[in-house]
């Protein structure tokens, strides 16, 4: 399935919208990985283990919408976009929605 931020898809023709689908996923970030963060928030440096938890957030939601693209019988999603998001008291979950709309391709 092609997944795009485009409108349109180079050298293919939309054949028919089938609607609007989304991706969320909500994920809580642990006690030894926020140590870890402050660990490299102290000592300078990236925080790896946030961003493993972020890039498997957006693949996941990504994922999910594609499901749901599938479900609806597209070829293809056009126009995604990602949004991030934390969330709860602490901040200490974090939300990821992609959304785009399901076409079929000629």
């Amino acid at each position: 399935m092609i997944i795009t931020t485009t409108n349109t898809i180079e050298g293919r023709a939309i054949a028919e919208y089938k609607g609007i689908v989304f991706g969320e996923v909500i994920s809580g970030v642990n006690f030894i990985k926020d140590f870890t963060a402050g660990l490299s928030n102290f000592f300078g440096g990236r925080s790896a283990t946030y961003e493993e938890e972020l890039i498997q957030a957006r693949q996941n939601a990504i994922r999910e919408m594609e499901e749901r693209a599938r479900s609806m019988g597209a070829d293809a999603v056009v126009a995604v976009d990602v949004d991030y998001e934390v969330l709860g008291s602490d901040n200490g979950m974090l939300m990821v929605t992609v959304s785009g709309t399901a076409v079929t391709l000629k």
